[in-house]
């Protein structure tokens, strides 16, 4: 036989080394991150996520499947906006924690924290959304997409919360490192169904966690929190769709609230203001869309258009102004948004990140944020599909 050239040989021992190397880093990440994948349900749990009538063929599913242009998302990569992050400090509100131990004088407060996470205070209670205390949204702490800021107040320095919600399980969402923070807390969970099975690996007594199913609802003194339909997905690495994604209301003796999760637009939203509105202020995400993946999100113009539909009294956006998940500029969400509010006469709110709103008596929008270049909805519209258009 033969013997392989001395070139080849030498080939094939880098190309050893090389697969060595790539199998040391791998098994790293994995050791790094596996814990934070979480944990898929099992026994009564996964028996009780096969009953949702929202499962299908071994996962869940959207009444209105979500349709992605894969091919236009790869063309548009080569047009990201060279203002997708900021290029200076941003003016974040630092929150005094004496400040939140008077209760808000008309019972209904928001502070967003950043990206999805708000503090919602109303009728006495006090309700977290989809919090996230780490400095990125990803399950390793080196990698990943980076806040571009900490929340305007400490973790520990929050007075009681009285619940927690959670949207969806994707990393933006359900921050591994801060459901740890949070395990040895008395607070209700409240989540969607198969959510349970991740916080419970981590530590958080089943006791505490409300597994619910869409239109499902649970009460935390006064308050009923109802879990809503929503137009997404979830998954935490190689199994996708194996938790549900929801929306939330919030029904106090007083007001209501809801908080939209991420969401595409969708007919359902006209269903949920009819059951569960009208709403003093809607939570609703505006960043982060693309009208090559126009059911994933609901972009600017529709975020508007579905606090309408919601029968929504003050419209807050949020999941903007603190990652960059998308290729259009930071400030164009809001931008669009205001845009959009003023066509259809609907109000609307812009606080900093800190600044507390109590949506009795909102503030003026304030520009914070700099004059950079933005594309219109005509530029780039956001249309959902499978949604009759107004």
């Amino acid at each position: 036989m033969t013997a392989a050239p001395p070139r080849w040989r030498r080939t094939r021992r880098v190309l050893g080394v090389v697969f060595v190397l790539g199998s040391v880093f791998v098994a790293l990440v994995l050791s790094q991150s596996w814990r934070a994948m979480g944990k898929s349900a099992e026994g009564a749990r996964r028996e009780r996520m096969e009953r949702s009538p929202q499962w299908h063929d071994g996962h869940f599913e959207n009444p209105q499947v979500i349709v992605n242009d894969i091919w236009g998302m790869l063309a548009a990569m080569r047009h990201t906006s060279a203002d997708g992050s900021p290029h200076v400090a941003l003016p974040v509100v630092k929150i005094d924690p004496k400040s939140l131990r008077t209760p808000p004088a008309s019972g209904l407060r928001v502070t967003w924290m950043g990206h999805s996470t708000t503090l919602i205070e109303i009728d006495g209670l006090r309700v977290l959304t989809d919090p996230s205390w780490s400095e990125r949204s990803s399950p390793l702490t080196w990698a990943g997409p980076a806040h571009w800021y900490l929340p305007p107040i400490g973790l520990a320095e929050l007075p009681h919360i009285d619940a927690v919600l959670i949207s969806h399980d994707h990393y933006d969402h359900l921050d591994y490192a801060t459901l740890v923070a949070m395990k040895d807390w008395d607070t209700r969970f409240v989540v969607p169904l198969g959510i349970g099975a991740h916080l419970a690996y981590w530590g958080i007594p089943e006791q505490n966690i409300a597994e619910l199913d869409w239109w499902q609802s649970t009460r935390v003194g006064a308050l009923e929190i109802v879990c809503a339909p929503s137009r997404h997905a979830s998954g935490r690495l190689f199994k996708q769709n194996m938790t549900l994604w929801a929306s939330y209301a919030l029904r106090g003796p007083a007001h209501r609230a809801y908080f939209s999760g991420d969401t595409g637009l969708f007919p359902g939203m006209a269903e949920i203001g009819a059951r569960l509105g009208p709403f003093d202020v809607t939570l609703i995400e505006v960043g982060q869309y693309h009208r090559t993946w126009p059911d994933w999100h609901l972009g600017p113009e529709q975020a508007v258009r579905a606090h309408r539909m919601l029968r929504g009294e003050l419209l807050f956006p949020i999941h903007w102004g603190s990652l960059n998940l998308a290729f259009h500029g930071w400030t164009e969400p809001i931008e669009r948004v205001l845009a959009a509010a003023a066509t259809q006469r609907v109000r609307v709110v812009a606080p900093k990140p800190g600044q507390p709103v109590e949506p009795a008596q909102p503030p003026e929008v304030v520009r914070w944020w700099p004059d950079l270049p933005w594309e219109t909805a005509a530029q780039s519209p956001v249309i959902s599909s499978q949604v009759p258009l107004e």
